[in-house]
C-alpha cells in the first residue's frame, strides 16, 4: 500500500498569500496517482488545498493529516507540502493557513517525530517551502541531521534560502522539476524514478547560483516513486547479454547489417545484400546507441561501422546494465 498526503496552501488569513502552491499540489497528485502505463501508483492521494477564506488550512487540521499519513505500515508514506515556510532559532515550521507569526505553524520537528516513529517501510518528505532545508536537523547540534532508517527528505532550498516561483508565476521552480522528474526525466532504463534520481535531476537543472535543493536520506535501497515509460523495451534490454557474450565483447559488423545504402552500393557486387536477421539485430543495436548502451568502434556512426566492417561495443553504462541482466536483477 502506498499513501500520499499532498498539501498546497495559497491563501493565508494573516500573512501574505501565495499564488502557485495549489496548482503545484494538483500537478503532484496527477503525476503520482498512476504509473505511465495507467496502473495505480498512489491510490487516491489525499489532497488538502487552501484556496481562499472558505477553506483555510488550520494548523491542527494539517497536523492531524500528517499524523494520519504516518500511521500504519504502508510500503510508502509520502508527504508533499507547498506553502510558506518559517525559520527561527528553535527550528523550522510549515505555515498553515491560520498562521500569524510563522512560529505558530506546524513544527518540522513534529513532522520528523511522526515520520521517525512511523511503521511505514519508507517515509518520503518533499517540501517546496522557504527554509525547508532545515528539516531533519538536530536542533541542538548545528550541521547534523537525525533521520531514522527508511526516511528520505527532499526540499526546495537550504535552511537559509527562499523557494522561488517559476517565471510567470503559477507554480514553483522546484515542483516543476519534481513533476518533470516523476514524468520520466529522472527515470532509469527500466522506468524507475527514485528519490535519488529525482534529486539528481533537480540539482543538475538548477545550477550553482539558483536555490539549492537539499537531500537527506537514511535508506539501504531506494524505493521507486513511480514507473515512467522506459526509453527502451525490457525484452530489448534483456537481450543485451545475447548480443554481447561478455561485457568487453566487440560485436563485428558488416554491410549485411545495414538495410540502407545508395544505388551505387546496391549495385556493387563486393557489398553483401542486407540480411533480414542481421537487420533486426542492427535495429536493436541502434536502440542501444540511443540510450548510450552501445557505441561504434573506430567509426563516427553505426552506419559507418557496418559499411566499413568495423564493430560496436558496450559503453560503461552498457556494461553496468549488462551485469544487471547477467545477474538476473533485470
Amino acid at each position: 500500500m502506498r499513501k500520499a498526503l499532498i498539501v498546497g496552501i495559497d491563501h493565508y488569513a494573516n500573512i501574505n498569500s501565495l499564488s502557485g502552491c495549489v496548482n503545484d499540489a494538483h500537478s503532484v497528485k496527477a503525476v503520482l496517482e498512476r504509473h505511465a502505463d495507467g496502473t495505480v501508483n498512489f491510490a487516491t492521494p489525499r489532497v488538502i488545498t487552501g484556496t481562499g477564506p472558505a477553506d483555510i488550512v488550520e494548523k491542527h487540521f494539517l497536523k492531524d493529516a500528517v499524523r494520519e499519513l504516518f500511521s500504519g505500515d504502508a510500503d510508502i508514506a509520502l508527504f508533499y507540502f507547498a506553502g510558506h515556510g518559517y525559520i527561527e532559532d528553535t527550528g523550522g515550521f510549515l505555515c498553515a493557513g491560520d498562521c500569524r507569526t510563522g512560529d505558530d505553524g506546524l513544527a518540522l520537528s513534529e513532522v520528523m517525530t511522526l515520520a521517525n516513529n512511523s511503521r511505514a517501510k519508507n517515509k518520503v518528505i518533499i517540501l517546496d517551502s522557504c527554509h525547508s532545508g532545515i528539516a531533519g536537523d538536530t536542533s541542538n547540534l548545528a550541521g547534523f541531521a537525525e533521520i531514522k532508517e527508511g526516511t528520505t527528505i527532499l526540499t526546495a532550498s537550504t535552511a537559509e534560502q527562499y523557494a522561488m516561483e517559476a517565471p510567470g508565476g503559477g507554480s514553483g521552480v522546484f515542483t516543476n522539476l519534481f513533476v518533470d522528474a516523476l514524468g520520466g526525466a529522472a527515470a532509469n532504463l527500466v522506468g524507475d524514478v527514485t528519490p535519488g534520481s529525482v534529486y539528481a535531476h533537480i540539482d543538475q537543472s538548477l545550477g550553482p547560483w539558483a536555490q539549492r535543493p537539499v537531500f537527506k536520506t537514511n535508506v539501504k535501497t531506494f524505493v521507486s516513486l513511480r514507473k515512467a515509460a522506459p526509453p527502451i523495451g525490457l525484452a530489448d534490454l534483456q537481450a543485451i547479454i545475447r548480443h554481447f557474450p561478455s561485457a568487453d565483447y566487440q560485436l563485428p559488423l558488416d554491410p549485411s547489417y545495414e538495410p540502407e545504402r545508395s544505388e551505387e552500393q546496391r549495385n556493387d557486387p563486393t557489398i553483401p545484400a542486407p540480411n533480414p536477421v542481421n537487420n533486426a539485430i542492427f535495429a536493436i543495436l541502434q536502440r542501444y546507441v540511443k540510450v548510450n548502451l552501445v557505441r561504434p568502434v573506430g567509426a563516427p556512426h553505426m552506419w559507418h561501422a557496418a559499411m566499413q566492417r568495423k564493430a560496436c561495443e558496450l559503453t560503461v553504462l552498457g556494461q553496468h546494465y549488462w551485469n544487471l541482466v547477467k545477474e538476473g536483477l533485470i
